[in-house]
């Protein structure tokens, strides 16, 4: 249903901009762009692929396991006489504590065989055991198991990818609303002016108002009509910097028309009634969700597999085999414990390196990796803290200073509309006028830009916890 609304929301954008600009502009929320983000962006597409590639590593290592079937053939004849003949398929399956079966079957014949083949048809079953090093872990469990934890680290990794990635993109979002604030601000400050410079002319021309008059309110409009221009010049540039973030479902990079326009519903929200849990909620939420946190703990994990593995180098090797042999293809039926002590292949290998150099060396290098990735943990941990602390207390303040801007505004319009009643009234100057609207006009552009720092603060927030997915 959701691959629908979006693939229908971008086809409607297509369907604007391909036809007559009379039509009315559509809307860009913030969570409809955040949408498209999560579901055609590529560093989207790339964090899942890592999970596909972590799963299809794992699926390969998993081969490790798998029985194999082998036949060997081997044979000579010279001279007219057939000097051997060996055929011998074998099938070999590994287990996961390290034992090894395997049964096979040998047609040896010839008039020189080895002195240690026997003639004819035979079969054997088998199994070897090592009883000291590999006996908990060897190095197909150990990859195995590091593969397992490969995919959980993928899946971290991913997670990190989306927080980032939504991070920039809400930021960039706002940014280019703000942007679009002051356009329309400015906008309609122009106008007024307009308006108020038509009056001031035609009250010239009945002799009412001084020259000077039309030049002031013709000074302040060609000065905001400046700033409209420099305005829209910096909403385009914000809106190619949102277009980085919009991609169609056929991996088309997509270039927005200037007939989007961001929703503007936010302006309605009342900052001053907007709560916030306290800061050691979006700490505990940090430690415990983090998807850098959560990236280290697979991290060490694997790190003490491999410790785990290069313990086995300070172990002596204590393998031992068994076989069952039989004369003909059929060992099971014949197998009695008389014929077992007369038909039978036993094995054992035992050795130990004298100065364990190399093992000593590589365990020490696998707990000092341990210990390396358990510093850098807390490092984050604390350079994490420290961000939503820091975040959290932009937040707060940002909502203050909402606060205090929303005041002085209010007061400087006050300003302003008396004034500009004064003015009309014959009791004030033009210059003063123009004066406190601009001064009204600039408290209300700041209070914009405070109001989109706040929301960008609130995702900020988000994404220092680690909770944009």
């Amino acid at each position: 249903m959701a691959q629908k609304i979006i693939s229908y929301f971008l086809f409607s954008i297509l369907w604007c901009t391909a036809t007559t600009q009379s039509l009315p502009d559509a809307v860009l929320t913030e969570q409809g762009f955040i949408t498209i983000v999560r579901s055609y962006h590529p560093v989207a597409k790339q964090a899942e692929l890592l999970v596909q590639k972590a799963r299809a590593d794992l699926r390969a290592t998993r081969g490790a396991f798998d029985p194999a079937f082998y036949i060997s053939n081997s044979q000579k004849t010279f001279d007219g006489k057939n000097y051997y003949s060996y055929t011998n398929p074998e099938l070999k399956i590994p287990t996961w504590y390290g034992i090894e079966l395997k049964a096979g079957l040998e047609n040896n014949k010839g008039s020189l065989l080895n002195s240690e083949s026997t003639d004819g048809k035979t079969s054997y079953a088998g199994v070897q055991v090592p009883l000291a090093k590999n006996l908990l872990i060897d190095k197909r469990r150990a990859a195995l198991q590091q593969a397992k934890q490969a995919v959980s680290l993928s899946q971290t990794e991913r997670l990190n990818l989306y927080n980032d990635l939504l991070f920039d993109a809400y930021a960039t979002y706002w940014a280019w609303v703000k942007e679009y604030q002051v356009y329309q601000l400015l906008t309609k400050s122009i106008e007024l002016n307009e308006a108020r410079y038509g009056l001031i002319v035609k009250s010239y021309q009945q002799g009412d108002r001084r020259a000077i008059d039309t030049t002031l309110a013709l000074s302040q409009l060609q000065n905001l009509q400046l700033q409209q221009l420099d305005a829209l010049m910096r909403f385009r540039s914000a809106g190619f910097e949102l277009s980085n973030y919009m991609w169609l479902p056929n991996q088309q990079p997509y270039n927005m028309p200037e007939t989007i326009l961001p929703d503007s519903a936010f302006n309605a929200v009342t900052i001053d009634n907007y709560q916030l849990e306290p800061v050691t909620n979006y700490i505990t939420v940090a430690m415990a969700q983090h998807p850098k946190l959560q990236s280290f703990t697979y991290k060490l994990n694997m790190l003490e597999i491999e410790r785990q593995l290069k313990f086995q180098s300070l172990l002596p090797t204590l393998d031992v085999s068994a076989n069952v042999l039989n004369k003909g293809y059929d060992v099971v039926k014949s197998a009695d414990w008389n014929y077992l002590q007369q038909n039978n292949k036993f094995g054992i290998t035992l050795g130990m390196p004298l100065i364990l150099r190399q093992g000593r060396g590589d365990y020490a290098a696998a707990k000092i990796k341990i210990q390396e990735t358990g510093l850098s943990r807390s490092q984050v941990q604390l350079q994490i803290e420290n961000k939503v602390k820091d975040y959290y207390t932009e937040t707060l303040l940002l909502k203050k200073q909402v606060a205090a801007a929303q005041a002085k505004y209010k007061n400087d319009v006050q300003v302003f509309t008396a004034f500009e009643k004064l003015f009309r009234m014959g009791e004030a100057e033009l210059f003063l006028v123009n004066q406190f609207e601009n001064t009204a006009l600039s408290s209300l552009q700041k209070l914009t830009e405070l109001k989109t720092k706040f929301f960008k603060s609130v995702i900020a927030l988000q994404w220092a916890s680690g909770q944009l997915r």
